[in-house]
């Protein structure tokens, strides 16, 4: 009897166990918006609005962003990444010049990334989602088209 019950617990444990080791992306996924008088840019480079959905599938999850640039052009990217640290293509023009990303889960509030134009970094990224789920931060680090110092950080509000 004890070793037929060990026998189903270890079983039980054998099945259970992938579900648990997934990466937790509850606290990331959903709609955000960006809240632009919490958020630091440089000099005239404050988008007008921006809204970045996340959604996952798996170990799928799909970044898209939308929203008015500081000149009144639209700004749209996404993508779709793994959190495994692999590069992975930014469909329409990312931040800095990028056309792609990398990502690692940290844990199930943080990220770090590091965007790239071809070969070369141009910025690395890290997000934070505060323990209530109702704030992201968004800091990142990089360089410009014209090769200068960029530095902002970005505040989303849940919806």
């Amino acid at each position: 009897m004890k070793q037929t019950l060990l026998a189903l617990v270890a079983l039980a444990i054998c099945l259970v166990a992938p579900t648990l080791m997934k990466a937790d992306t509850s606290a990331i996924v959903g709609t955000w918006k960006l809240n632009v008088a919490k958020s630091t840019f440089p000099a005239g480079a404050a988008p007008k609005s921006m809204t970045r959905t996340i959604t996952a599938d798996g170990d799928n999850v799909t970044y898209s962003f939308e929203g008015t640039a500081a000149d009144g052009s639209a700004l749209k990217y996404s993508f779709t990444v793994k959190y495994d640290g692999k590069d992975y293509p930014i469909t329409g023009t990312g931040p800095n010049g990028s056309d792609h990303i990398t990502l690692k889960q940290v844990n199930s509030h943080m990220t770090q990334g590091t965007l790239k134009a071809g070969d070369k970094i141009v910025a690395t990224v890290h997000t934070t989602v505060s323990h209530d789920g109702k704030t992201a931060t968004v800091s990142s680090k990089g360089t410009d088209k014209d090769g200068k110092p960029v530095k902002q950080t970005q505040v989303y509000d849940k919806q």
